[in-house]
């Protein structure tokens, strides 16, 4: 059975002044899961990651780390914080060091650690992001992503089982958000960590997550897998969010009347929409090609052989994914 590395009961926060925050929030995290919380501006997103590793502290509720519920003293939360990393939002935020090698070393130093262990936890640390050669620069002459990467270093330093970060790709052009993502698909595919972000960017949590939490007003009001989030469009529409554009196209096409399932990927959209037009969708397509070589091919493949490879892709797929 998976264990589950995070579990929150009837937790709810409010701010000193009253102020509700968080209300009755009930989610589990498991090892090596890929989850993210998604929600508009002022959901609560930031409010409810600073729980995970004890930065607050619920006002109501608990919040359970490998089964035990938090304990909020000295040593318990720095234990607590070995297990759960956090990565901030801004990368400014996190690093104040000098050097990148310095504030990627700042954790371990901290846990008393020998120097040679520290040395080898830095390089290691800095070679899984890509820094390596970036010791002695100082990281405010760093780019947004590379800020972010090495933010991400200093706390993979720490081993830590859990990786929370709050909005990930915020602030960085599509390759700096290609980079980060590699990294934390990586991160989990070989070290089995479990990742949780937050975001309201659709398209990249329908790609990376395989459990959504939907929080709108301080509260979960749904859960699931990103095919259960995203063919609720009222949820989503309550949320303050979007669809991602491939289920939003299918969405309004199947309103239409026309035979297709809500598909999140522009991919998966594309060989939906081929199967949804039937037999017509081969002539439609000869008629739209006009490379010579692709219109050649598409009339030796012929429609019979045509529906077959639509078939044998949706197979291979499936496949992959089980």
């Amino acid at each position: 059975m998976t264990r589950v590395v995070i579990k929150t009961e009837n937790m709810s926060f409010a701010y000193p002044d009253g102020t509700p925050a968080l209300q009755n929030i009930n989610m589990e995290i498991l090892e090596g899961e890929r989850a993210a919380i998604i929600g508009s501006n002022g959901a609560g997103k930031s409010t409810l990651f600073s729980h995970f590793n004890g930065i607050l502290r619920p006002t109501s509720g608990l919040i359970k780390i490998d089964g035990e519920p938090a304990s909020y003293k000295k040593d318990d939360l720095i234990k607590i914080r070995q297990k759960v990393g956090m990565v901030f939002q801004n990368p400014d935020d996190q690093l104040f060091s000098p050097t990148v090698e310095e504030d990627v070393a700042f954790g371990p130093m901290n846990l008393g650690l020998p120097d040679e262990e520290v040395e080898k936890r830095v390089e290691e640390s800095l070679e899984a992001v890509g820094m390596m050669g970036s010791e002695r620069k100082a990281p405010h002459h760093l780019s947004g992503g590379q800020k972010k990467r090495v933010a991400i270093a200093g706390i993979l330093a720490m081993k830590p089982d859990i990786m929370v970060l709050d909005e990930p790709t915020t602030g960085l052009d599509p390759h700096g958000v290609e980079q980060v993502m590699d990294i934390l698909y990586d991160l989990n595919l070989k070290k089995n960590m479990s990742i949780i972000i937050s975001s309201h960017d659709v398209e990249m949590v329908t790609e990376f997550a395989t459990k959504i939490f939907v929080l709108h007003g301080g509260e979960i009001i749904h859960q699931g897998t990103p095919e259960d989030i995203f063919n609720d469009p009222k949820t989503i529409k309550r949320a303050q969010l979007k669809q991602p554009t491939a289920a939003a196209l299918l969405h309004r096409l199947k309103t239409n009347g026309m035979s297709v399932g809500v598909k999140l990927t522009v991919e998966e959209a594309y060989h939906e929409i081929l199967h949804g037009m039937g037999e017509d969708a081969y002539h439609n397509l000869l008629h739209m090609v006009k490379d010579q070589c692709h219109h050649k091919l598409l009339h030796a493949l012929g429609e019979e052989k045509y529906h077959q490879m639509l078939h044998i892709l949706e197979e291979e797929k499936k496949n992959k994914s089980s």
